[in-house]
């Protein structure tokens, strides 16, 4: 996992739903930045996309930027390509960036393993969260409220640093390329 006190890692992406590209310095002085690390066909993603969009809405009236980045292999998984990611965005209300890294190179530098896989980066560009969204999953009976990571943005805006109990994120791997699955990646 990516350390907590990591400084928010650098990127610059292509948004297929706008055609606009986003940077980590396009957020600067937001409030808080939220990166998830998503894609379309993950059973994980699918079953809290609904609240997380939600979430998103909360917290970007609260100063928080919200983006998702899909960094799957496309070509073993085209539904996680470019025009399906836009179609998905539009389709469920995105109020936020869809981002796609097609070299993958930015989901190592955050050290992702999962699709979902959350971080929460301070105003200051400073890792205080990376975990669950909730302890929801498919087939488990629990709802879908975002607990863990709403807490974790309130306690960051209280002034608070990094939350001492962190769950890390369950889903589906990330879909590495071909030889392209990084050594902190465990196979």
């Amino acid at each position: 996992m990516l350390p907590l006190g990591t400084a928010l890692p650098s990127f610059d992406l292509p948004d297929p739903r706008s055609g606009e590209r986003v940077s980590s310095t396009s957020l600067d002085g937001a409030g808080g930045v939220v990166v998830a690390f998503w894609c379309n066909h993950c059973p994980f993603v699918k079953h809290i996309e609904e609240g997380f969009v939600a979430f998103a809405a909360d917290v970007a009236a609260r100063g928080v930027e919200v983006v998702a980045i899909s960094s799957n292999d496309v070509e073993a998984y085209p539904q996680d390509g470019p025009a399906a990611m836009a179609a998905l965005a539009e389709a469920a209300g995105y109020g936020f960036p869809y981002l796609y890294d097609e070299t993958q190179e930015v989901a190592k530098a955050f050290r992702a393993a999962c699709t979902p896989d959350l971080y929460l980066f301070d105003r200051g560009g400073t890792l205080v969260y990376r975990g669950q969204f909730d302890g929801s999953r498919p087939g488990n009976g629990v709802e879908v409220t975002g607990r863990d990571l709403r807490r974790a943005v309130d306690h960051m805006l209280d002034g608070g640093g990094s939350l001492e109990e962190q769950t890390p994120s369950l889903g589906c791997n990330i879909k590495w390329k071909p030889g392209a699955a990084p050594d902190y990646y465990a196979t």
